[in-house]
């Protein structure tokens, strides 16, 4: 670049209707997963919520052992929507009434033809599915003591945490007034070296209860939640440096979103936020959804173990901007390409730097699942929020682990 730039990036709140089906199919994941971690799974949610009661449709295929048992489906989704926060149908669902929210179950039994292909050694596993993934990282997040070892797009690290932001304090009783369904979104302007300079536009919308009676007016309501907004979520979370005289604040710019919201509002499908999952259109995506597949789907497990390659190349210093694509047949164990790209960042060429991550890292589906120990119920908290640029914490987020030893073979490299 030889200018300066604008980029955008967007996420969704846990109560979105398409990340309330993500995190109801990653509940039934986990739920499988405790039960077998060989469980091969492969679910769909969707959400829609009418005046007389609000629906939620389970679809898909399980595979689990002999003798295991069986989730209760249909009480994982319930939980799954009540810990959210829809536990009123004056908001947009109660998913603690059966009256006011009719749960359906269409989940039936793996396809023997695909399952031959992954019941194999951790050598042999086969690809659960053909298909391209990406996993990404760059340093733009490392300027920024509140945001370091993200190894991220600044844009998407900041909009996912102030979704997170936004859950959390509707949740924890800071936002009484907030309900689950939100989103933000974030405009950067970076200078010609590819840094972020400041935040050119932060967009925050949040469903809320009607207030015009308690503030008397709907202006009066708009100045409190934007007020609100920007003292506990904005501030919080976006680094003051970045906030300048050029900063616009969008809160809830139509005017009002007030009950009913959710899936009341908009229907939700579990995959449709992919790119809110990911890296907020920095970096490309292969098209394959996370939520609701076991890790023996490459969609899910091949980017992970792609971006936690990725990482490691920034991480060390080799390139200040990294892209690893995977390629896979069904049923093939090794990946049939294998692509790095720096961008012209890196400090060896790509080719030399592809070999390193080939001897460091092996991207074969058993591999990646035994390395990164993804044969585990750790799925749930992924489904709002990010898959990356989050903190391990125990077993979750393996895939953001930094390991030393490959950190230090790749720095002698240099």
């Amino acid at each position: 670049m030889t200018q300066a730039w604008l980029f955008t990036s967007e996420s969704v709140a846990a109560g979105h209707p398409d990340k309330l089906c993500d995190a109801i199919s990653d509940a039934i994941v986990d739920a499988c997963l405790a039960l077998d971690p060989k469980a091969k799974v492969a679910v769909e949610t969707l959400v829609k919520g009418r005046e007389d009661r609000s629906h939620i449709v389970l679809a898909g295929e399980v595979k689990l052992a002999a003798g295991v048992g069986t989730p209760d489906y249909i009480a994982i989704a319930r939980k799954t929507a009540a810990d959210i926060g829809y536990t009123s149908h004056g908001i947009g669902m109660d998913a603690t009434s059966e009256e006011l929210c009719e749960v359906t179950e269409l989940i039936t039994s793996q396809s023997a033809h695909i399952n031959r292909g992954v019941v194999q050694s951790v050598d042999d596993q086969g690809a659960g599915d053909q298909g391209l993934m990406f996993g990404y990282a760059c340093d733009e997040t490392e300027a920024y003591p509140e945001h370091q070892g993200r190894w991220m797009p600044l844009a998407i690290a900041l909009s996912q945490a102030l979704t997170r932001q936004v859950s959390k304090l509707g949740l924890d009783g800071t936002l009484p007034w907030a309900r689950p369904d939100a989103k933000s979104q974030v405009t950067l302007m970076h200078g010609a070296d590819g840094q972020p300079m400041y935040a050119d536009n932060v967009v925050i919308a949040v469903q809320h209860k009607d207030m015009i009676a308690d503030h008397g007016s709907e202006e009066a309501e708009q100045a409190f939640v934007r007020e609100q907004i920007i003292e506990h979520v904005i501030r919080p979370v976006v680094p003051a440096a970045l906030m300048t005289d050029k900063t616009t604040i969008h809160v809830n710019s139509t005017g009002r979103f007030a009950d009913p919201g959710g899936p009341y509002a908009d229907a939700g499908l579990t995959g449709r936020k992919i790119i809110v999952d990911t890296y907020g259109g920095r970096g490309r995506h292969g098209g394959g959804a996370f939520s609701g597949k076991d890790p023996t789907k490459v969609d899910r497990s091949a980017a992970y173990a792609s971006r936690w390659a990725a990482k490691h190349v920034v991480a060390a210093g080799l390139s200040t901007e990294c892209e690893i694509q995977l390629a896979y047949a069904i049923g093939v164990a090794d990946p049939v390409s294998i692509r790095v790209d720096t961008f012209g960042t890196g400090k060896l060429a790509d080719e030399a730097i592809a070999d390193l991550v080939d001897a460091h890292f092996s991207f074969k589906p058993g591999h990646i699942i035994r390395d990164l120990g993804l044969a585990a119920p750790i799925y749930g908290i992924t489904a709002a929020g990010g898959h990356f640029g989050r903190q391990p914490n125990g077993p979750t987020f393996p895939w953001e682990m930094l390991d030393e030893a490959v950190i230090k073979a790749f720095k002698a490299a240099l």
